[in-house]
């Protein structure tokens, strides 16, 4: 069912970056922005045969200060200023403490952490002078609930809600917003890569591998990236103006759940019975 909030002449005029906004989640985020009207630069480090087509591309490096500094002035320059930052550029290679590649675990907090604090570092800067604006941080599932030999991943993530409330908290009087969207199971390029393994072990497809993935859940099925776009619009709207400092989890009701339970009344058993 397609959704009738339409936020056409909220965005007309906006100015939007969206960072990792070429594939996946970040695709679908700017594709929603460009459809309300707003005019959308999309930052990655390669295009892909999902880019939006309406959006300006810009390639960069967005883990270090120097590189984050080269994409936003590049940015603001095409879109003329900035209203509206979505932080959703991630990457996600698995590793327990003890296993991960010390190389491997930088990565993925230049990435997932210090990208975001240089890119909201440049932007706030810029949205103050022109008297505020709206920042999304993307965020997961896996930073609330840990994942299995996920450490750097889950860490990076859990990292970006202390982020937001500091932010939240220093520059809510200057017009800034910040909020977090934590989607659970999403059906991305980077999951399939990281199903493919559950796949084959159990004879399946990643389709298959997302049904047992998502199995106890609720909603039993992984969200398509264009479920996750609507939760980053409504906190970049108006409707939410008196909003900062929160995470909304997109998880098909994945958090309801005691997976404990769950596997036990999937066995056909109830709590009590002999």
């Amino acid at each position: 069912m397609s959704s009738k909030f339409d936020l056409s002449k909220e965005f007309a005029g906006h100015r939007a970056l969206v960072t990792g906004g070429t594939r996946g989640i970040g695709a679908a985020i700017a594709q929603r922005f460009l459809d309300a009207g707003a005019r959308v630069a999309v930052a990655a480090r390669s295009r892909s045969d999902v880019s939006p087509a309406a959006a300006t591309f810009i390639c960069g490096d967005l883990t270090t200060n120097e590189g984050v500094k080269a994409i936003a002035t590049e940015a603001l320059t095409a879109l003329g200023g900035l209203d509206i930052l979505v932080n959703n550029a991630a990457i996600d290679p698995p590793g327990n403490v003890v296993d991960i590649p010390v190389e491997q675990w930088h990565d993925i907090i230049n990435t997932n952490v210090n990208g975001v604090f240089y890119m909201t570092r440049f932007s706030i800067s810029e949205m103050i002078k022109q008297g505020g604006g709206s920042i999304i941080n993307i965020a997961s599932l896996a930073g609330v609930r840990a994942i299995p030999s996920m450490v750097a991943y889950s860490t990076s993530k859990a990292a970006l809600h202390g982020f937001t409330n500091a932010i939240a908290l220093d520059y809510g009087d200057k017009g800034i917003r910040i909020n977090t969207v934590s989607p659970g199971a999403t059906a991305t390029d980077m999951l399939k890569d990281g199903m493919q393994g559950l796949a084959k072990s159990q004879n399946t497809d990643i389709y298959g591998a997302f049904g047992l993935l998502t199995r106890f859940n609720p909603i039993k099925r992984a969200a398509e990236p264009d479920e996750i776009a609507p939760a980053v619009v409504f906190f970049a709207s108006d409707e939410s103006k008196f909003i900062t400092g929160q995470n909304l989890l997109v998880d098909g009701g994945a958090t309801v759940v005691d997976p404990c339970g769950a596997a036990i009344s999937s066995l056909g058993k109830a709590w009590g019975d002999d």
